[in-house]
């Protein structure tokens, strides 16, 4: 007869609190046993308050945050994109007003030929979200299930949509916690928040685009530079090929800022009409998405010569949208002329 072998103890969460605020290391199987606990519901959100507190004064070490990430992603599922046939990669961006890099980029990638699959986010603070400019489009869906997400990566090289409810489901609550507790500002957190969603999206690899200035949720170089090099090290830990370009967000990108008109103005830049700014970042990362993904291409030529735009009314038709239709005007405008030129 043989006997089981007694279950681990239950870490004490006050113990973990008071650990991190004296500056002590939380072990990794305390951090998993934490976060999936939180996840269903068995941790208070006082006690998870107090610590995430701790950790915006005493942030998280190299390992603590590979196993905090870890758990966050284990938290939910993964998605498989083994049936996608072309290289996959995506590209991450803190955000900024004016940024719709996205609806031109991913198609403009998939054009050169790798696959995008784009799990996006909406409006932010100061910044617009790519799936509510998108929603200008009539018909278009940003809700798709994995079989969708598959399917459209496979006919058309590249899909924006939303995250799935079953995706880095720790992030989600742990997120609204963070809202609502002034402890959204910790370069540990913010990095786990975003690669844990990108991470189990399933890519083989991704490029972040870290906006650093005025206008940018990272106002000065140093702390931007910390965190690409944070998000580049959990990616690369977890297996996923990373790497960061930082680009300045003193001023808007390009020359529209709201819904509908950001989408004008993309579709403008696939004909060949964008203003040099919004050009040279999505070129540029572009051309980093391709070299991480193993193609030899030209992105410029491919927004030259229309194949990007045809990839781009693809993905729009593929979710349900209608790339002619006429969008939503303002019932109100005014020209704002500069008062000097610089």
């Amino acid at each position: 007869m043989t006997t089981a072998s007694p279950a681990a103890p239950v870490p004490d969460v006050v113990d973990l609190i008071r650990a991190k605020r004296d500056g002590g290391i939380l072990p990794g199987a305390d951090i998993e046993w934490l976060i999936s606990a939180y996840t269903a519901g068995q941790i208070a959100d006082e006690q998870m308050s107090a610590l995430l507190m701790a950790i915006v004064f005493r942030g998280l070490d190299s390992d603590e945050l590979q196993a905090w990430t870890a758990a966050m992603i284990a938290s939910g599922e993964r998605l498989d994109l083994s049936a996608v046939p072309a290289p996959t990669v995506d590209k991450h961006s803190t955000g900024g007003v004016g940024d719709k890099v996205s609806l031109i980029l991913a198609p403009l990638v998939a054009s050169c030929g790798a696959a995008v699959p784009q799990l996006s986010g909406r409006g932010l603070g100061h910044t617009g979200g790519t799936l509510d400019k998108l929603e200008a489009i009539p018909g278009w869906r940003a809700s798709l299930d994995n079989a969708e997400i598959v399917r459209v990566l496979r006919e058309v090289g590249c899909v924006i949509c939303a995250a799935g409810a079953g995706l880095a489901p720790a992030d989600r609550r742990l997120y609204a916690l963070r809202d609502v507790t002034g402890t959204v500002e910790s370069i540990p957190l913010i990095a786990s928040s975003i690669m844990s969603k990108k991470i189990a999206e399933g890519t083989a690899a991704l490029v972040l685009d870290v906006k650093v200035g005025s206008g940018a949720f990272m106002p000065d170089l140093g702390s931007a530079r910390k965190l690409a090099a944070t998000m580049v090290e959990l990616g690369e830990a977890a297996g996923v090929r990373t790497s960061a370009l930082l680009t300045r967000m003193d001023e808007p990108l390009g020359r529209a800022a709201g819904n509908a008109v950001e989408v004008t103005e993309s579709v403008a830049t696939l004909r060949g009409e964008g203003p040099a700014d919004l050009v040279e970042v999505t070129l540029a990362l572009a051309r980093e998405m391709l070299t991480l993904a193993g193609v030899r291409a030209d992105p410029a030529a491919a927004l030259a010569d229309g194949r990007a735009l045809a990839a781009y009314r693809d993905m729009i038709k593929a979710q349900g949208g209608d790339p002619d239709a006429e969008l939503a005007r303002a019932p109100h405008t005014m020209a704002g002329p500069a008062r000097r030129t610089r």
